[in-house]
């Protein structure tokens, strides 16, 4: 059964999940940079705008460790994050496709995207994104965080559970419209592509998801940086973010980072969705002929 006719939960989550945690890692060191561009710089520092700079920088002062700083939490909350969203958006996307060809209208792709990102926000992104960037502000200035679990130990001892969920309002806007781009924009490639007879290749995954990074990048940088703000190391409320940005650099300051996250997503879309289809395309035969027994 292909992934448009219906892809099992199981599979969905799996995949996902996996493909999720490579996406993470592999491109880790893109997504440090350009937190560290968006966080206050420090008197006297000014941070360069090239990633390559920024990642080159890091490296020489501190070493190769310091580039993963915070990765773990984020290659932990990519499996959670990843498998809920594609559990979620083939769920939706189940039932929102045309029963005739398996396809969905644009607008309806987006819609899909946008609950599933609403979904994999408040469920597992957003107490792993406050996690990751209290742990990279924390590395530039004040030292205090040990470890990941001393890390969440200190913030839930000071601020309670609410604490991991400092920027919640940001992440889930930014992750309602990053999901609604990035999945819409991928499966609206794919089924225009399905109606014409182009063939499936890794190529063409891997070039759909880079497109579909492009597109989210631009669209929703605006969240990501009021988000970061928000879960810096000292933390602020997402008024008091908008604010800070506003008068650090203006409206321009709030597609700081814009440069880093592109190096990123373009990969990173393009790793996410091929290895998605690659896990499915292994996962579904092993699945698919049990379920199809049970509805039997």
């Amino acid at each position: 059964m292909s992934h448009e006719a219906q892809t099992p939960a199981i599979v969905s989550l799996a995949a996902g999940g996996f493909a999720g945690a490579i996406e993470a890692f592999a491109t880790y060191p893109f997504e440090f940079a350009k937190t560290r561009v968006q966080l206050r710089e420090q008197k006297g520092v000014p941070t360069p705008r090239n990633p390559f700079k920024v990642v080159l920088g890091v490296y020489r002062s501190e070493g190769l460790p310091a580039l993963y700083k915070g990765c773990s939490t984020l290659v932990i909350g990519s499996v959670g994050k990843d498998g809920i969203r594609f559990l979620s958006f083939d769920t939706i996307k189940n039932q929102f496709k045309d029963p005739e060809t398996g396809t969905l209208s644009p607008l309806r792709n987006l819609a899909a995207g946008m609950l599933s990102g609403v979904v994999a926000s408040v469920t597992a992104v957003t107490p792993t994104e406050r996690i990751k960037t209290a742990l990279i502000d924390d590395a530039r200035n004040e030292k205090r965080y040990r470890s990941m679990t001393h890390c969440i130990r200190t913030i839930l001892k000071e601020d309670g559970v609410m604490g991991l969920y400092r920027g919640l309002a940001g992440t889930t806007l930014k992750q309602a419209g990053a999901t609604a781009f990035r999945m819409g924009t991928y499966n609206i490639l794919k089924d225009y592509e399905k109606r014409r007879d182009i063939k499936q290749t890794t190529a063409t995954n891997f070039a759909n998801g880079s497109v579909a990074g492009i597109v989210t990048t631009l669209a929703t940088q605006p969240f990501d940086t009021i988000k970061t703000r928000c879960q810096s190391a000292r933390g602020a409320t997402t008024v008091e973010a908008f604010r800070s940005i506003v008068a650090d650099y203006g409206m321009t300051g709030f597609w700081k980072g814009t440069t880093m996250r592109l190096g990123r997503t373009v990969f990173s879309g393009g790793i996410l969705f091929t290895t998605y289809e690659w896990a499915a395309a292994i996962l579904n035969p092993l699945v698919l002929p049990k379920d199809e027994r049970l509805r039997g």
